[in-house]
């Protein structure tokens, strides 16, 4: 099939770029922070973006959310063009499809564990009781049943990022987008953290995006893509075949 065609090695794409660049600024200060990126994802995978610093991981990753616009190309994601949508019908379309993940866990310090969680459910109007049930449920999943009525200040750096998974996951998103989830936990934690986003959101019909440093969690990586200088230089099935060169 063509380069946008929903199956490519047998494998539903969910998310297609095709010469996507993103340029900040104008006349003598203008940055091309991207330069005519093609990168497929695929359902069932996790995706890492990998590569150094200013390289262009998080803006691609945020041109792929929909929270920046991409200066030119195409962005698919689940088949719809986002460039076509106007910014009510992207927070619309990220309410409904896309889940984030942060190295911050942007937790909110007022509320507790199961408050956190269920903030998505009532963005998207779920009853209060409904949406407290809900989050209870999916933070029980990730091992957080006793620390439901904890709050953000009572919890470990690691359960913390639990929360912060199960506030992305608790809407069911088909898209789950993390942005350097690991590298403020040890490694220990960022183990068990990047086993749970496998176990959780790496389903059939989900696909997960990584962008990170972090060379301790490579091996989790079902496809990588590397960045350098807004471009991508490789892609390649698996983990990184040396951290050494991507670790910045």
């Amino acid at each position: 099939m063509d380069s946008l065609g929903v199956m490519t090695a047998s494998r539903p794409i969910a998310v297609s770029c095709r010469g996507v660049s993103k340029a900040f600024g104008s006349g003598n200060s203008l940055t091309m922070a991207l330069r005519g990126i093609d990168l497929d994802v695929y359902l069932g995978q996790l995706t890492m973006l990998v590569g150094p610093s200013g390289c262009g991981k998080t803006t691609l990753l945020s041109v792929v959310a929909g929270t920046l616009d991409a200066t030119e190309g195409s962005v698919r994601v689940f088949d719809h063009e986002l460039s076509r949508m106007s910014p009510a019908e992207k927070v619309l379309f990220r309410g409904k499809y896309v889940g984030f993940v942060f190295q911050q866990f942007n937790l909110l310090p007022a509320m507790t564990a199961a408050e956190n969680a269920m903030v998505p459910l009532l963005i998207a109007g779920w009853p209060r009781r409904k949406a407290h049930h809900r989050s209870c449920e999916v933070l029980a999943q990730l091992g957080m049943e006793h620390r439901l009525h904890n709050f953000p200040r009572q919890l470990s750096g690691g359960q913390q990022q639990r929360v912060a998974i199960g506030r992305a996951l608790v809407h069911e998103p088909r898209l789950l987008i993390c942005d350097e989830p690991t590298s403020a936990l040890d490694a220990e934690t960022g183990q068990t953290v990047m086993e749970l986003l496998r176990r959780a959101a790496v389903q059939s019909d989900r696909a997960v995006i990584v962008v990170t440093h972090d060379s301790r969690i490579f091996s989790f990586s079902d496809r990588t893509a590397k960045l350098e200088d807004g471009r991508v230089v490789e892609v390649q099935e698996g983990a990184p075949a040396e951290a050494a060169e991507v670790h910045a």
